[in-house]
């Protein structure tokens, strides 16, 4: 399924979406492959929320009934949120806290709850209607103000706008653990995707069954970490009748956050920087942990190696995982309120690109171990659908976020 948020139309990747039959569940191989039962022992991402920016979010449909906050929804950005234009939204929802009820996806957090944000998309014909949905900044600034501890944002545009990166630094100085899809553009131009390029934003590519990453997804210094995308139920269409599978960084993204809720909720002392830093010590990788991958970041997400490991250290509570890629001191607290006034850098201070294998075209991560010492795979076979992308003024610039 494609879609159009703003002056910018998706690429989707892969073949045309098939549709899944009512054995929905059984399609969802990741849940397998990342030990959910396993996992759901220890934590189910309850009293968690995740505030979910996207297309809207349908809370009607039978895995989302009681899972979607709606009088928690932000007034200043209440505008269409559980009208859902494209269904691409409630599908990143129920990818994160689906509870699989009548057939529907289960989430890989079921146990989380969803705070809905829609912004606004050229599929929206009324210029009105439009004009009421708040700007990816406005949906961002939201969702910082709500009790949501995790920003979900499985969009993006190759153009970078200020304002969004002010309501970026914003979200993270709240506290907030902010995941983007990387984008679908590996094969178009592979041109960086916004927020996902902006720092505080932890952006998320696709990898397979094999652990390697989908050929569609965008690579390169924005990529900090990766989590299963490929093959992925998704409502068909806004009749909500019917699954297709597809495969794109926006479900990779929903895993992603769906990964730190389970986190948050086994652990609920632990800032965002715990939470992640935890996430990235853990992450599958056959690469030296201070060179990340162009493709695969920090490597693939395994929260279960977390939630198993009763003695883990999650390290300082103030100090940012990413400073490198953020342009922030290793021992700075990001959760201190920031300037919103900084200039972006030119293109010539894009993220430094690290050293080794990893850095010069390392596409698969090391396969996860089960608990009985097997080796386990990752993700698909081939699919469509893709990121939503919001246009917006400004200018195509590549943020610092790895620097050497």
């Amino acid at each position: 399924m494609c879609s159009a948020l703003g002056a910018l139309t998706v690429v989707c990747a892969g073949l045309a979406p098939a549709a899944v039959a009512s054995d929905t569940q059984s399609k969802e191989w990741y849940l397998t492959s990342m030990h959910a039962d396993e996992m759901w022992k220890s934590s189910t991402g309850k009293g968690v929320k995740v505030a979910v920016i996207d297309s809207g979010v349908n809370p009607r449909t039978p895995s989302l009934k009681g899972q979607v906050l709606v009088n928690e929804v932000p007034k200043s950005a209440a505008y269409g949120a559980t009208t859902d234009f494209d269904a691409h939204g409630t599908s990143m929802a129920e990818i994160i806290a689906g509870t699989g009820a009548g057939g529907g996806v289960k989430g890989l957090a079921p146990g989380a709850k969803i705070i809905p944000i829609r912004v606004g998309s050229d599929e929206l014909k009324d210029e009105k209607e439009r004009a009421k949905s708040p700007t990816s900044a406005q949906a961002i600034r939201a969702a910082a103000d709500s009790d949501a501890k995790i920003i979900n944002m499985s969009y993006g545009s190759v153009y970078f706008d200020s304002d969004e990166a002010d309501a970026l630094k914003y979200a993270a100085s709240k506290g907030k653990l902010l995941f983007a899809a990387t984008g679908n553009m590996a094969d178009k131009g592979n041109k960086a995707n916004y927020p996902a390029a902006d720092p505080y934003v932890v952006g998320v590519s696709s990898v397979d069954k094999s652990g390697t990453v989908a050929k569609y997804s965008t690579h390169g210094n924005s990529v900090d970490v990766a989590a299963p995308g490929e093959n992925v139920p998704m409502w068909c269409d806004t009749k909500f009748t019917q699954y297709c599978m597809s495969g794109g960084t926006s479900q990779a993204s929903a895993v992603a956050s769906a990964s730190a809720a389970l986190i948050w909720s086994a652990h609920p002392d632990w800032t965002a920087n715990q939470v992640l830093r935890t996430l990235i010590d853990t992450a599958g990788r056959d690469w030296p942990k201070n060179t990340p991958s162009t493709y695969l970041g920090y490597g693939i997400l395994r929260p279960r190696l977390v939630l198993s490991d009763k003695n883990i250290d999650p390290g300082a509570a103030n100090r940012d995982p990413l400073y490198a890629e953020n342009g922030t001191a290793a021992d700075a607290d990001v959760t201190a309120t920031p300037s919103l006034s900084a200039a972006p850098p030119s293109s010539a201070e894009g993220k430094a690109k690290g050293t080794g294998a990893a850095a010069t075209g390392s596409t698969s991560a090391a396969k996860e171990t089960g608990s009985g010492g097997s080796t386990q795979t990752w993700v698909i076979i081939g699919a469509a659908a893709a990121v939503l992308v919001l246009g917006g003024a400004g200018f195509a610039v590549l943020r610092s976020r790895r620097n050497a």
